[in-house]
């Protein structure tokens, strides 16, 4: 191998684990620059001028200038700043304007109605839930976009099985806005007679989350569904504690621009990222990791989580008080066995005992409900690549009974073309290349599965030498990192030219502050609406260049 290709390797790993961690805070969590959400601000603008007209006036205008400011010159808006135009974005934005500011945002309303149109219309966002919350937001406004609205049958929180399997981490808004519906859509007597049985039992759900939360009004801590969930008791005349400290949450969580963001804390995620990326790249001695260790441990849940039906032991994507979710948590595992005495931490036990427990009946891992029926919860092939690595780094065999479980789960789901889906994040190379990376930590590089993953892989290169979603022309750093990582898993040498020539590309898009760009791969509403994460981004390239040094006998 080339020697000065191994010293850019070196010193990449350096400027960018030092970069990573110069953003690290005092409390071991690592940072990013979100950009703004047009859902967060037009949810929040929305709750607001319904909650407390009076009081955040001022916000109201601002959000609602950020909106006029940001809507494209197609007329329509991207989830997040910096996105194409998307119906979903494009509907809430344009309802929000009818709702809040009709008069002075007239001509941005006609423009957003007219290209909504020209996306498709609400029709063409294929999510149920996410279509009903869009319709909704239009059906407020009475404008003729919002067409046909369907009743939410809020009887399902009689029924807590059910009501997990079926629409699971969307619970409190579901509920929220089937409150609503209780006072803006008539009724027959018998419906009536049941919906008035349903809101106490419907309330005492929502107030289990925010006890959950320690009483922040936060609802997950992402200005959306907390917005959704405020706009439906106040328009329900319900629970007015709550709309009081959701819209408090709200007043705190603005952006001094006059936004808001997708999610408010992504502590957790970021932290676990960057750890497992910088213990790849050598770094796990480092006492600045020690300082993470100490955050996911301060960090791990307590309590159960009764509203989900999850037991202690996991991490959320935010705090201690957050909602427990397993792609966090595999995460925070694999961190913490890479750190110095994993072998002594209780913490590091009981995160692998509740990783375990959260396994689906079929050998997968959803992220939210265990063996949920919503299909934007799980099974994921992503999240069940995560769990099987993190079992194997905590001292599991390929042949426990956990991970024999979820491999054989994850060789029924190759799709006819070698690739692999993957919930929460672009399809379909991220899906690919964690699974094959998970198959070789299985013993299973040889099986037809992970040649053909692996073949998919290869055949989609782009010409740069970096990796796309497989029918993108440009690259991105994330995607590159992962199959990286997952061809030298699986097999592929150091000096292979695929490999070399990936890691070229990403040395070659590694920033003067050692940063590496991040792209918009995270997915916030699966096929409408993606984000970046720039700590996910630099993790991803730290553990893709420190598997790299390894393979060619280089410092770990």
């Amino acid at each position: 191998m080339p020697s000065p290709l191994i010293d850019r390797v070196s010193r990449a790993i350096e400027a960018g684990a030092e970069e990573l961690l110069g953003g690290q805070r005092p409390d071991g969590a690592f940072v990013d620059s979100p950009p703004s959400s047009v859902l967060g601000t037009a949810g929040a603008v929305t709750a607001l001028h319904r909650a407390d007209r009076e009081g955040s006036r001022d916000l109201v205008a601002r959000g609602v200038a950020w909106l006029c400011a940001h809507q494209h010159g197609d007329g329509g808006w991207g989830g997040v700043v910096g996105a194409d135009s998307e119906p979903i974005a494009t509907s809430v934005a344009t309802a929000t304007l009818q709702i809040v500011a009709p008069t002075d945002s007239a001509e941005a309303v006609r423009r957003g109605r007219q290209r909504l149109a020209a996306l498709g219309g609400v029709e063409a966002v294929t999510d149920p839930a996410v279509n009903h919350l869009c319709r909704q937001f239009l059906a407020l406004t009475n404008l003729p976009e919002a067409g046909q609205l369907r009743r939410l049958p809020l009887e399902l929180v009689h029924f807590d099985g059910l009501r997990r399997q079926r629409i699971s981490f969307r619970t409190a808004p579901f509920v929220a806005l089937a409150l609503l519906q209780t006072r803006t859509m008539p009724a027959g007597p018998l419906r009536r007679a049941t919906l008035r049985r349903a809101e106490p039992v419907a309330l005492r759900l929502l107030a289990a989350i925010d006890a959950h939360e320690g009483h922040t009004g936060a609802f997950s801590e992402d200005p959306w569904p907390a917005a959704l969930v405020c706009l439906g008791l106040a328009h329900a005349d319900l629970a007015p504690h709550l709309v009081s400290a959701i819209a408090g949450f709200l007043r705190r969580a603005v952006r001094p621009d006059g936004s808001w963001d997708a999610v408010t804390n992504l502590d957790l995620t970021r932290s676990g990222f960057a750890a497992t990326g910088l213990i790849a790249a050598g770094y796990a001695d480092d006492p600045r990791l020690g300082r993470t260790r100490d955050l996911f441990h301060r960090c791990q849940q307590r309590q159960p989580f009764p509203v989900f039906g999850v037991p202690p032991g996991g991490w959320s994507f935010s705090g201690p008080r957050g909602w427990p979710v397993t792609l966090e948590s595999a995460e925070i595992v694999t961190a913490l066995a890479g750190l110095p005495d994993h072998h002594d931490d209780p913490v590091l036990r009981r995160g692998v005992d509740w990783l375990i427990n959260r396994q689906d009946r079929r050998g997968s891992w959803s992220l939210w409900v265990r063996d949920t029926r919503l299909a934007n919860d799980g099974p994921c092939c992503g999240i069940t690549s995560q769990g099987i690595v993190a079992l194997r780094h905590t001292g599991h065999a390929p042949d426990s009974p956990p991970v024999v479980a979820a491999v054989r789960w994850l060789l029924t789901q190759q799709r006819p073309d070698g690739t692999f889906e993957n919930l929460w994040y672009r399809d379909h190379t991220s899906g690919t290349a964690m699974v094959l990376d998970a198959l070789a930590e299985a013993g299973q590089t040889t099986h037809l599965v992970s040649v053909r993953a692996r073949d998919w892989l290869l055949r989609t290169q782009l010409p740069d030498g970096s990796w796309g979603s497989g029918s993108t022309p440009e690259g991105t750093v994330e995607e590159t990192a992962w199959t990286v990582h997952a061809l030298l898993s699986a097999g592929a040498a150091a000096t292979d030219e695929p490999v070399t020539r990936a890691v070229g590309w990403l040395l070659d898009t590694q920033l003067s502050s050692g940063a590496w760009p991040a792209s918009r791969v995270c997915a916030y509403i699966r096929h409408h609406m993606h984000y970046p994460n720039g700590a996910i981004t630099r993790g991803l390239a730290l553990r893709a260049l420190g598997a790299y040094r390894s393979h060619t006998g280089g410092a770990a």
